[in-house]
């Protein structure tokens, strides 16, 4: 949101310079003058940071995941690309939908403003709709009554932060249409006792409220997600993840699509 803010800015600024020279500035100098160097670079910069706003805004934007809890599905360090428009078109800093294209499915890896702190981006996965009654019990997820099907895949070992060496299991959840892989760990999460988490570990059946969605990540036991914060606003959408672009420590990741 602040590079959003720093762009309008900019975009401002420039575009000012440029209008004022083309309607005043330009009519008192000579034909041989000099144009000004600001005039100059407000006319070579404000085109280019036009299409890199109108890009970023309404297309397509990079985010990089900054940690491990969309494991295995993505990783620390993978520099992603999100679509911006198949959520709808909003109104850049605002958020604010003028356009309405589709809505979230079960199972999409979307990014979304922090519903704490919306300056800050979070990515997780779409568990739950609006209106969808959710269970999570033996740490294997219900939705309307039916349990989701998973299937044992290997162990999977990763690092955490301060060089802790985890071994997780690895399953196949099928999601809506969307098979994934998750990580289950062998603690348990703790959460406040108004959490979601605290609900659903007492076999409470929660209700996802009209225009909200339930987010978890795919590393179920190391993630801060609905189960800690809540219900994601559909003002809060950003995008939906669709494809990994850059990994400088894995390479053979450059090129994946995200499902």
């Amino acid at each position: 949101m602040y590079f959003a803010l720093f762009m309008v800015a900019i975009l401002v600024v420039t575009g000012f310079i440029w209008l004022l020279d083309s309607l005043v500035l330009r009519k008192n100098r000579t034909a041989d003058a000099a144009e000004p160097v600001v005039v100059e670079y407000a006319k070579s910069f404000f085109p280019v940071i036009l299409v890199v706003f109108f890009v970023r805004s309404f297309i397509v934007e990079p985010f990089k995941i900054p940690s491990g809890s969309m494991m295995p599905t993505l990783l620390a360090g993978d520099y992603i690309l999100v679509n911006k428009f198949t959520y709808g078109l909003r109104v850049p800093i605002l958020n604010n939908t003028f356009f309405e294209i589709n809505q979230p499915k079960r199972g999409d890896v979307f990014v979304f403003h922090f519903p704490p702190e919306p300056s800050v981006d979070y990515i997780k996965r779409v568990v739950g709709l609006p209106g969808d009654k959710i269970r999570y019990q033996d740490k294997r997820l219900t939705i309307n009554g039916k349990l989701l099907d998973v299937q044992e895949v290997s162990d999977y070992a990763y690092v955490k932060p301060g060089l802790n060496m985890v071994t997780a299991k690895q399953y196949r959840e099928q999601l809506g249409d969307v098979a994934h892989d998750i990580l289950i760990n062998e603690w348990t999460g703790n959460y406040d006792v108004d959490a979601l988490g605290s609900k659903l570990a007492d076999n409470e059946e929660i209700e996802v409220p009209a225009g909200h969605y339930l987010a978890m990540g795919d590393n179920r036991d190391d993630s801060s997600d609905s189960r800690v914060w809540g219900f994601v606003p559909e003002k809060n959408l950003v995008g939906k993840a669709f494809f990994i672009w850059m990994n400088f420590d894995q390479t053979s990741r450059i090129g994946d699509s995200i499902h």
